[in-house]
């Protein structure tokens, strides 16, 4: 079953000086945080402040690109995680075809968030790799950024880091900036 999710904040994390995406359901409290690229992380912190260019970067051209060939960007969905890599699909159609490309989560959220693209999770990967987030902690805000591979952990279990994020405070975050 998949499960609707929202960009809810972008941070570095410090013990690994990786950038981590933190995605919140958004009916519910859980969130579930992939560890991303710098690059990445820039792309998306960029959209997220609205930033404008006077020429397009990577991920504005492949919107730009699919618009232009008449596709539309339904929605991205992250469809699994095999060791310690996330996986997700580019949900394109195009007319009456309808097609998915295989991409790296955060490129996909990157695209997602020019092309106002919703944004899915499998329900399993909510279950399996995300905390609940209480009320406070919900508001903390993050700006985030590659390990050797996409949604790489320092954590070697879904437990260790699901008690890792229960004890994190928002201090614990370093701010990044684009």
């Amino acid at each position: 079953m998949l499960v609707e999710v929202k960009v809810q904040s972008l941070g570095l994390d410090r013990t690994s000086n990786m950038p981590v995406l933190i995605l919140q359901e958004i009916e519910g409290d859980r969130v579930l945080p992939i560890w991303i690229g710098p690059g990445e992380a820039s792309a998306i912190a960029m959209r997220l402040a609205d930033m404008k260019f006077s020429r397009p970067l990577t991920h504005d051209l492949l919107a730009s690109v699919l618009s232009g060939l008449g596709g539309e960007l339904r929605c991205v969905v992250i469809t699994r995680v095999a060791d310690s890599t996330y996986y997700a699909e580019l949900m394109i159609e195009r007319g009456k075809d309808q097609f998915s490309v295989d991409a790296r989560p955060s490129d996909s959220i990157a695209v997602a968030l020019r092309a106002d693209a919703r944004i899915f999770t499998e329900e399993e990967l909510l279950e399996r790799a995300s905390v609940e987030i209480s009320e406070e902690d919900a508001n903390f805000t993050l700006e985030g950024t590659e390990p050797e591979s996409e949604g790489g952990s320092p954590f070697s279990n879904a437990d260790e880091l699901k008690e890792y994020l229960r004890q994190l405070n928002p201090e614990d975050f370093g701010r990044f900036s684009p």
